[in-house]
């Protein structure tokens, strides 16, 4: 579906835009490496991000390096379930402004039935 990602692709980008490709390669370093947070730690960050942003290359990629850096097979599909829940949380958590979308309407029809309700009585007694 994808096509792979070459010691070829990577040179092509060097070569289009090598300052910026060596600032990426500074960059992404300088983020993986230990810090606040171990090797392992952030590897298994970014196995849950990239399941999140759905890149492919960011899946196997992170998946290898957190299995090289000593992450087990039950922490990264651990944190993989992490990322589901999260992206799903986000639907659950939104669904606030679909409710008060929902309140909103359901308020005005609410008060719509009533107003009419109550013409349709003073009609009734209107004619008694």
């Amino acid at each position: 579906m994808y096509p792979p990602a070459t010691p070829e692709v990577a040179a092509r980008r060097r070569e289009l835009a090598p300052e910026i490709n060596e600032a990426w390669d500074r960059f992404s370093s300088a983020v993986f490496a230990a810090g606040a947070l171990d090797e392992v730690t952030k590897q298994l960050i970014a196995v849950a991000v990239a399941h999140v942003t759905q890149c492919p290359y960011c899946i196997t990629g992170h998946t290898r390096v957190a299995r090289r850096r000593g992450a087990s097979d039950e922490q990264i599909m651990e944190s993989i379930w992490v990322a589901a829940e999260m992206r799903a949380g986000g639907a659950y958590a939104h669904s606030t402004l679909a409710l008060g979308v929902l309140d909103e309407h359901g308020a005005g029809h609410a008060h719509a039935h009533r107003a009419e309700a109550f013409a349709t009585a003073m009609d009734g007694s209107a004619g008694a």
